[in-house]
């Protein structure tokens, strides 16, 4: 179990650190906060492991301190598997701890401090709010090389959400965008539901990463891997670097950083479904 899990961390790679309280109404301009962290300290520990407590939540040990989240709550994680790759990220740090590089432990803090004190209701509101401005749904009408490459590139992705949620979305060159159906933000909704806080907080994650509830529910659901959702997510960049060049250097690093934190919020989605299923076949893959 741990080998898998090291191999699903590799994916992981950096992310922000979460490390205030945030007041209730300015979420989304803490996540850009704390995104920009580059705090770091030197190792102050040398052995990581996990236990069980009575309750039957599981704990991170650094030596023989437990770990605490940034609002001084006990770090205790609901299943062995996502304790087993939050105690591999702080185990892989080495002389200086690079918190930023922490998704999983972040996401953990987030769920358990929940800064904003959003209830989950609110949670799923801000998520459906992402499908009014979806990436994939806002289309070019010039010049003509994009216009196609949208076309060919996104509708599959639209036709498969279409289907498998039985809903209409659509897509738009206007600056409006296009006109949601209730009915469909309500399939949705109840979708969402479906998920727990802790699921929901990886989730809402990751669509903020991609800016698409589309691309991030065709990832969770495993139609796409975490390279092609953030390919179709930048595709509109990816075309122009294509047309006029880039700063190699600068475009790899936020590639792989957009992929890193990307797949930390995938992980931390399925390492926290309340499905056995799906945590049992990701630990046997």
């Amino acid at each position: 179990m741990l080998r898998c899990i090291v191999r699903l961390q590799s994916q992981v790679g950096n992310a922000f650190s979460l490390s205030k309280v945030c007041p209730r109404n300015q979420y989304y301009e803490c996540v850009a906060r704390y995104s920009a962290a580059t705090a770091e300290r030197k190792r102050f520990y040398q052995d990581v492991s996990i236990s069980q407590s009575e309750g039957g939540l599981y704990e991170i040990n650094l030596d023989q301190r437990k770990l605490k989240t940034p609002g001084g709550k006990l770090f205790t994680v609901p299943n062995e598997a996502l304790a087993i790759a939050v105690a591999t990220e702080w185990d892989a740090q080495r002389d200086t701890l690079k918190f930023y590089t922490m998704h999983l432990t972040t996401l953990c803090n987030t769920a358990l401090d929940n800064p904003t004190q959003r209830s989950k209701e609110q949670m799923i509101t801000a998520a459906l709010k992402f499908l009014e401005t979806d990436t994939i749904c806002y289309r070019v009408d010039e010049p003509h090389g994009l216009v196609e490459l949208q076309r060919n590139e996104w509708d599959p992705v639209l036709q498969w959400i279409e289907k498998r949620y039985n809903v209409t979305i659509g897509s738009s060159a206007s600056i409006l965008g296009p006109e949601i159906p209730e009915a469909t933000k309500d399939t949705l909704r109840q979708h969402l539901k479906s998920h727990n806080f802790w699921s929901l907080t990886g989730l809402e994650y990751v669509i903020t990463q991609l800016k698409s509830i589309v691309l991030s529910l065709g990832m969770i659901d495993r139609h796409l891997s975490v390279e092609q959702a953030v390919l179709l997510s930048r595709l509109e960049e990816e075309y122009q670097i294509r047309r006029w060049g880039n700063v190699e250097w600068a475009h790899d690093y936020d590639m792989y950083e957009l992929r890193a934190r990307t797949a930390a919020g995938a992980l931390f989605v399925h390492l926290t479904s309340e499905s056995s299923t799906v945590k049992h076949k990701l630990l046997q893959d």
